[in-house]
């Protein structure tokens, strides 16, 4: 997978999630597109942690305190 922006990613995966609502697809080309879909979450999840641990990170870096955003 080429390397995407946040943004370009989670707009792939919302056309793939409305492509798979489509019940006019065949099973292999739905099965194609879930993997694709499931990659492109991954995607969207890693770059969100490294955004979040660089803002932690600049954080601490000055002086500020680490909260939970859970």
């Amino acid at each position: 997978m080429t390397k995407l922006t946040f943004e370009q990613a989670l707009e792939q995966l919302e056309k793939t999630v409305k492509a798979l609502e489509n019940k006019d697809i065949s099973l292999d080309e739905a099965v194609k597109m879930y993997n694709e879909g499931l990659e492109l979450s991954k995607l969207c999840y890693e770059l969100i942690k490294k955004s979040e641990a660089m803002v932690v990170k600049q954080m601490t870096d000055q002086g500020l305190k680490e909260f939970d955003v859970e």
